[in-house]
């Protein structure tokens, strides 16, 4: 039973949830059952079936719907007397700003992506709002609470980098099947689907004389009377057969390696495929063409179910032709989306040929939809446990009983006993650029990196502004915003196309930039030092940023890491220093040795959670209430 001190505490709070999916709806239903009669939820997201079986204040009724507003719903159904208002929107959107956010007495995180966790954080921060984060990941959850100057911040600690594969690997001398989903995905899908200006290995020009000189010139263009199944079998051809014919005429890379083998569309496809496909019209297409599947058409039913070289080709020409069919406006712009039905069938068929072709075990539907999409099952039950945390932690923030906040781990092994495992918080880290405003070091080539390439690959990617201004000095460089005139947005759209030395105020070795967010009411440093060459594998952006750190293994030991090894995109992230001041709990005066490790993984419910790995968590100091 609540306590009287509690019972205030609680029916007195306004509280504001973000995100309504696995954890949210427990969290909600927790919240209303344990008192709470102010409750406000932000989520952009609409239901899925594939949700039902953990997100069970949702039916099948409800799908497509708006999760913040059938939440709602359901949870007002049995507590009919509470104020719960939804909000179906991004959190980041202009009116969940600063002011919005400062209404709350506490925030409560159950985000789907770290873009978004990092821009709550920073709001919280800057509204001075305590906010309470969570995750799980199959059986591994946790709980954490920030409060600004009295625990560290959410990006306090650096997020790990995804797992990345060497670009020669991907694109030449594939061995896993992650390798083939990686350039499915990354390079193939992109390239005929995506922007067809970008240029990568897939150019490779094929040396077979019979190639027209047409073709040779950009194989990936279509022309006027070229007709769909034309086009793709001369993609078909290009990139299973022609370019690994190209690859195999380098001896030396393949004498200590397994040699692959070529494969053209007329050695296992019909000669033609109208009437073994059968028409567009019979493939899967629901609310005006949001879903598209091909598996209809071929009669495929079980995405379980291994599909040899044959129907995977099949699936490859058939997806290919739906994309041009059904979706032929969006082609130019797409990006790879799990949640895309024909993307997944055609970037699985896809890597399948392509993995057939280095003697590298094909994989069902299921299966690589799961990798590319980094998926790994959620449990209901965790999710659970993990909002019954999240309840406790904002209890104790709304009584101010600081010395009882607790980062709470939930273990899928008993450690020292223990399922669940609470730490006590750390201090804030003072090397983070977000809450203690400590500069960053960004090292580029001034003369050949445009402004363009800092704001897209650093200020967005890398510290996840929506709104830039940069400064240098007394000199505004760049900025977006609504209340900009023609002329002030023509002059930032120059100054994007320029090289950073050539700017107006040119930005060169030494050079200190300021970098703000307004929306988010945030503002860094970054000092700019000259660098001339950069690794094209371990650098491939030109460029490489540090300054916020997390603390250094023990004894000079290298940190454990997950036993999660989810496979993910080629992709580069920040590089932080290894030197960073070492982490400190709240009660303690000597600096913690440990470093805190993190994984990203995403649910099957479509929740990206991080989860600390909890072999480094049982080597902290624990206190059990």
């Amino acid at each position: 039973m609540a306590t009287q001190q509690q019972q205030s505490a609680i029916k007195g709070a306004k509280v504001l949830m973000v995100g309504a999916g696995g954890i949210g709806c427990e969290l909600l239903k927790t919240l209303a059952l344990s008192g709470f009669e102010d409750i406000h939820i932000i989520d952009m997201d609409t239901i899925e079936v594939s949700n039902l079986n953990r997100q069970f204040l949702f039916r099948r009724s409800h799908v497509g719907q708006s999760k913040a507003k059938v939440a709602r719903d359901a949870v007002l159904r049995f507590r009919p007397h509470i104020n719960i208002r939804s909000y179906h929107a991004n959190v980041k959107n202009p009116e969940f700003d600063v002011d919005f956010f400062k209404q709350f007495d506490v925030v409560l995180n159950g985000l789907d992506n770290l873009d978004a966790r990092r821009h709550v954080n920073r709001l919280c921060l800057a509204a001075d709002v305590p906010l309470v984060e969570s995750g799980t990941t199959g059986f591994l959850g946790q709980v954490t609470v920030h409060i600004k100057g009295k625990t560290e911040c959410y990006e306090c600690q650096t997020k790990p980098a995804p797992k990345t594969y060497p670009v020669c690997t991907i694109t030449s001398t594939p061995t896993k099947f992650v390798h083939c989903i990686v350039w499915a995905k990354d390079l193939l899908f992109a390239k005929l689907f995506g922007d067809k200006n970008q240029d990568n290995d897939l150019n490779v020009r094929s040396n077979n004389s019979a190639s027209s000189s047409k073709e040779s010139e950009d194989v990936f263009e279509r022309s006027e009377d070229e007709d769909i199944e034309q086009y793709g079998r001369k993609i078909y051809d290009h990139v299973f057969g022609s370019n690994i014919e190209a690859a195999l005429s380098n001896e030396e890379t393949w004498k200590n390696r397994r040699r692959p083998r070529p494969i053209y569309s007329k050695d296992v496809l019909p000669e033609s495929l109208t009437q073994q496909n059968g028409s567009t019209q019979n493939c899967s297409v629901t609310d005006g063409d949001s879903v598209v599947s091909v598996m209809p058409s071929l009669g495929l039913k079980n995405p379980q179910e291994l599909w040899g070289l044959t129907q995977n080709s099949l699936v490859f020409m058939e997806a290919l032709k739906l994309f041009f069919a059904k979706r032929k406006k969006e082609i130019g712009h797409l990006t790879f989306d799990k949640d895309d039905q024909l993307a997944v069938e055609f970037v699985t068929a896809a890597a399948n040929i392509r993995a057939e072709s280095f003697g590298i075990p094909l994989h069902s539907l299921f299966e690589a939809k799961g990798i590319a999409g980094n998926i790994v099952h959620a449990v209901a039950t965790t999710n659970a446990i993990i909002a019954g945390l999240i309840v406790i932690e904002a209890i104790k923030v709304l009584k101010k009983d600081v010395d009882k906040f607790r980062m709470t781990y939930c273990l899928e092994h008993p450690s020292k006993k223990l399922l669940l495992m609470p730490i006590e918080p750390y201090e804030p880290n003072p090397a983070c650029y977000v809450c203690s405003k400590t500069p960053l070091v960004l090292e580029i080539n001034t003369r050949k990196s445009k402004l363009r390439d800092l704001v897209d690959r650093i200020v967005k990617a890398k510290l996840g502004m929506n709104l830039p201004l940069i400064m240098h000095g007394n000199s505004l460089l760049y900025e977006v915003g609504d209340d900009l005139d023609d002329i002030m947005v023509a002059n930032y759209n120059a100054n994007l196309e320029k090289y950073l030395s050539e700017l107006p105020s040119p930005i060169l070795n030494g050079s200190s930039l300021t970098v703000e967010d307004l929306q988010q009411e945030l503002s860094c440093k970054i000092n700019v030092k000259h660098r001339e060459e950069f690794d094209e594998e371990k650098e491939p952006e030109g460029m490489v940023l540090s300054g916020w750190t997390q603390s250094p293994a023990t004894n000079g030991e290298s940190a454990s890491t997950s036993n999660n090894e989810n496979p993910i995109d080629v992709t580069d992230s920040s590089s932080g220093s290894e030197t960073a001041s070492k982490k400190r709990k709240l009660s303690e005066t000597e600096p913690s040795n440990h470093k805190k490790e993190a994984e990203n993984v995403e649910s099957e419910d479509d929740d990206i959670m991080e989860v600390e790995n909890p072999m480094m968590v049982s080597k902290k100091k624990i206190r059990v209430e």
